[in-house]
Parts: structure tokens; C-alpha cells; sequence
């Protein structure tokens, strides 16, 4: 025995390499069927499996130039984490982008911009700017909410993604004084950390559901009665990446912790059906959000990817028929967003934002009701620019997924889905969260917040205005071709944006309904 022993110590390491490659080689020609490439060149085979799965990195970091990367490029991806980090955020020398591309957004802006008077809001903070509406005032809910911010956290749970990342977010929106959706993982522990919040919930109501998996208003009630930092209720019927598809939360991932916040029942596979069981079509609808809105007082509306318009217009003739109705509307653009979905789905069925929103608001315009609705975007909008488009087109307000991910650290590596997220953010393992530091990403969530205000701001002033409510469709333009078949929005969308209610940002300043730090004067 000592002899083979010594025998085989006394093998060089390149000895050892040549058998361990001669047993992987066996084991793909007489025992591997699965992979065909593999098995016809072992060894070899591996490499090319090897080079597809860093394929996407290579890519990212290597090939693809600054503009070219979807569904961020290299420089939107900058430009979010220099803001983040409060570190230069501009580029020298002019743009490197084409900007005689294709739907390219152009601002108009005016000959003379617009000037802040003294003891102006926007003075003694550059990063003020409110929505110009107020959730539910119109319908004369109890608990009016007036977002303290235009640009907020759009509808991403705990479960897809990590507690810290939640608590980071909710963390950043106190500082940013914006609310935090919750998304349809039900209200968590990390969703308490102070800023304000926007139940959110869909077909599986989770942690508003009773023992069969049914809406539970008594749950609710008690939820918002707990939970004073909720300022609104929000209905999902679909989203931009699986409009119209359910989806499967496998018991292998539901942990105690989980499973208390959903209401669900540990390591069961939970289904979250395509279709609501609390209302079956429009007029069910409207009365499941009045009966919401009387039990919480609280405003309620609805999000939705946007495709046929049939039963968005029987929804607009009961609001005018009957005074009630959602008293928000969040449109989701079909480009997807943070939920993992088929490609099918996510390459295909529902409507980029622009499309879908321009048909939605077209519809509620021609029936006079945008006043009474708060219409928020949400679908890529994380840009200053882009925000400016979707303000001119009829949006209040701006909700971001994607983009405040990666203020908080997300890399784009588009493995969301398989709980292998490497910046610790889309993933329940506790070893790959522990690289997020929730004091300090709070920070960085509050700052892209914050920059993007400001640059906003300068952008409306610039155009001639003091908010982006005022902004026009005349205002912004969009690449057809050259500058002479260049169109404005209402000519590229076919209508014009109705005027928003608006006297001052220091009337909104003042506002009893205002969210965030700001407490109404009555107090």
C-alpha cells in the first residue's frame, strides 16, 4: 500500500491534470446522453458551454459599445449609478449618441427660461417637485395622498427581491420623501422602515387573503389600521412583462418568513391564477375599489399593461355614469420590467408605454376625466429626458423598477429569475445579500432620486415652465426621419394633453395632502 502510495505522490501535476481530463472524457463518450456536443467532443465541448453562459458579461463589457446594450445601455447605466454615488454625472465633448436615430426626444426649449422668484421652493431646495395632483380628492376619499415626489418605486416584492434590497429601497424613499410600492408579495417588515407606501396586490392577494386564497377585507382593513405609513391601495389586472398570465411561487422558496407575509402555508407551491376572484369584469371592478376605498378611506387604483381598449372605455362610462372609479391609473409598458416572464409574453403580448399610454389617456381625455385621475407612468421612464416625453403626454407622476435596482447596486447580469443575482439584489441567498449595505444604498436610491428631480427641474425650466405638468405635447418632439418629417407628440399620438390644475409649486408645498416629511400646516 505505501508503495502505490509513493507511487502516486511521486506523480508530476500535469500527470494528475491528464487523468482528470481522461475521466471526463469517458464520461462524456460512454455515460453522458444529455448533451450532444459534449459527447461527440468531449473535453472540448465543455469549453463551448463554458463561453455561452459568460456570453452576456463578455458582451456587456467587452463588445457591445455604449449605446447599443438593451434593455439599459452602458451609458443609462452610468449615468443612474453617478447619480447614485453623487459623482459627475455629465459627458464632455457632445453626445455620442445618434441623435437623428429613431424616436429620438427632443425638448423644446424657450427663448427665455423660466425664472424662480425669491423664497421660491425650488430655491432653498433644488430637488422639490411634488405631483400636481392628489390621489382621491376628487372622489372625496377620507385620506387624500398627494406624492411628495414625481418619480417613485414602482411594484417590486419581497420575495423576488432580497430584504435588504427592500429595505434599502424603502429606506432611500424616506430620505427621498417618495413612496415605495410594495408589489404583490404582500406588506413586509422591510417594507417599515419609514417611507411612505402603496399597498399593492394582485390575483393572489397576499397578505390580504383568507384561508382558500380569496380577498379578505378584514385583512385589509386591519393591514392599513396597523400600518399608517400606507397611503394607497393599488389593483393589479396585469403587468408589462406576463400581461394576462398567472405565475407559480415554488414551495422550496417560501420560507417561514415568507409565508407569514403572503399568507400562504410553508414549502407549498402557491398559484397566482391569471384572473381575479373578488370581480369578474368592469362594473364587479369598480365596486371591489369603492368598497376598498370606503373600508380604508384610502385612495385606490388600478395598474395595468395596456393592449385591447373595449373594457377601458366601459370603465369610463361607468366613472362617468356613476362618479366612481379608480383614482389612479399606473400604465406598464409591455417592454417588462423585474418579473420573470416567457419570452413569448415579455417580447410580445401587451404595449410598449408610449403606445399604450397615448391609447389609454386618448380615451379618458375624450371623455373628460383626466382631471379626476392620477395617471402614472411607469415602463423605463427613469431618465430625466424620457420623464419630460411622458409628462407631455398626460403622466402625473413616474414609477421606476429597474432603475432603482441598480441605484442600489444591480449590474444588469439578467439572471433575476434564477436566484443567482451576483449583486445580491434579486436573490434570496443570505451570502449574496450580505454585499448590500442598506444605510449606505439608501443613501445612493435617495440621491439618483433626488438628481433626477433636479435635473428634471432644469430641463421644465429650461422649456419654460415651472413644472412638468405645464409641460405641452408641442413641446417635445420625436425622430421620424430629418427635422422635416420630425413631429410633435399630439401629431405623433393624435391627441392633446389636457391642462393640469396648477398655481404654484408653493401652493403644493403647502398642501394638506402632501406625503413624505411634509406634514399638512393643519397639524
Amino acid at each position: 500500500m505505501n508503495i502505490i502510495l509513493d507511487t502516486i505522490s511521486s506523480w508530476p501535476w500535469w500527470a494528475w491534470v491528464l487523468i482528470v481530463l481522461a475521466l471526463v472524457a469517458i464520461r462524456d463518450v460512454f455515460f453522458q446522453k444529455k448533451h450532444t456536443i459534449s459527447h461527440n467532443y468531449p473535453i472540448v465541448g465543455h469549453l463551448r458551454y463554458w463561453l455561452e453562459s459568460v456570453g452576456p458579461e463578455m458582451r456587456q463589457y467587452f463588445v457591445a459599445n455604449n449605446r447599443e446594450e438593451l434593455p439599459f445601455n452602458r451609458i443609462e447605466r452610468g449615468w443612474i449609478y453617478a447619480s447614485a454615488k453623487k459623482e459627475n454625472n455629465y459627458e464632455g465633448f457632445g453626445t455620442d449618441r445618434d441623435i437623428y436615430e429613431h424616436q429620438h426626444i427632443f425638448v423644446n426649449n424657450a427663448m427665455m427660461p423660466f425664472k424662480l422668484k425669491d423664497n421660491h421652493p425650488n430655491i432653498t431646495d433644488k430637488t422639490f417637485l411634488p405631483c400636481a395632483k392628489v390621489m382621491g380628492l376628487h372622489s372625496k376619499r377620507r385620506k387624500p395622498y398627494r406624492p411628495a415626489s414625481i418619480i417613485n418605486v414602482s411594484a417590486m416584492s419581497f420575495g423576488s427581491l432580497s430584504a435588504k434590497a427592500v429595505e434599502s429601497l424603502n429606506k432611500g424613499v424616506k430620505i427621498a420623501d417618495a413612496y415605495h410600492n410594495t408589489g404583490e408579495g404582500g406588506l413586509s417588515p422591510y417594507h417599515s422602515n419609514g417611507g411612505d407606501v402603496i399597498f399593492h396586490f394582485g390575483t393572489g392577494y397576499f397578505g390580504v387573503r383568507d384561508d382558500n386564497g380569496n380577498f379578505s377585507m378584514e385583512k385589509m382593513i386591519k393591514l392599513v389600521e396597523d400600518n399608517p405609513f400606507v397611503k394607497a391601495i393599488e389593483v393589479k389586472l396585469s403587468q408589462g412583462a406576463k400581461p394576462g398570465k398567472g405565475g407559480v411561487l415554488p414551495g422550496k422558496k417560501i420560507t417561514k418568513e415568507i409565508a407569514k407575509i403572503r399568507g400562504v402555508e410553508i414549502g407549498k407551491d402557491v398559484l397566482s391564477p391569471p384572473n381575479h376572484s373578488a370581480f369578474s369584469n368592469v362594473p364587479e371592478l369598480v365596486d371591489f375599489i369603492e368598497a376598498i376605498a370606503e373600508a380604508t378611506g384610502l385612495p385606490v387604483g388600478i395598474k395595468a399593461a395596456i393592449g385591447k381598449l373595449d373594457q377601458w372605455e366601459e370603465l369610463a362610462n361607468i366613472m362617468i355614469s356613476t362618479g366612481k372609479g379608480p383614482d389612479f391609473i399606473a400604465v406598464d409598458g409591455g417592454e417588462g420590467g423585474t418579473g420573470a416572464a416567457p419570452p413569448s409574453f415579455a417580447d410580445h403580448v401587451s404595449l410598449p408605454w408610449v403606445y399604450g399610454f397615448s391609447d389609454l389617456y386618448k380615451l379618458f381625455k375624450n371623455k373628460g376625466l383626466t382631471e379626476r385621475i392620477v395617471f402614472i407612468g411607469s415602463g423605463k421612464l427613469g431618465f430625466p429626458a424620457k420623464a419630460a416625453m411622458a409628462f407631455a403626454m398626460g403622466a402625473d407622476c413616474i414609477n421606476v423598477a429597474r432603475e432603482a435596482m441598480m441605484s442600489i447596486g444591480c449590474i444588469q447580469a439578467q439572471v433575476c429569475h434564477t436566484n443567482r443575482c451576483p449583486s445580491g439584489v434579486a436573490t434570496q441567498s443570505k451570502w449574496l445579500q450580505n454585499g448590500i449595505d442598506p444605510t449606505l444604498k439608501s443613501v445612493r436610491l435617495a440621491q439618483y432620486f433626488k438628481t433626477f428631480r433636479k435635473e428634471l427641474i432644469e430641463i421644465t425650466h429650461a422649456a419654460g415652465y415651472e413644472h412638468p405638468c405645464q409641460f405641452k405635447m408641442e413641446d417635445i418632439e420625436l425622430n421620424v426621419d430629418d427635422h422635416n418629417l420630425s413631429k410633435e407628440l399630439n401629431r405623433t399620438y393624435m391627441y392633446e394633453k389636457d391642462s393640469v390644475s396648477f398655481s404654484g409649486i408653493q401652493d403644493l408645498k403647502e398642501c394638506v395632502y402632501l406625503g413624505g416629511k411634509y406634514k399638512p400646516q393643519s397639524q
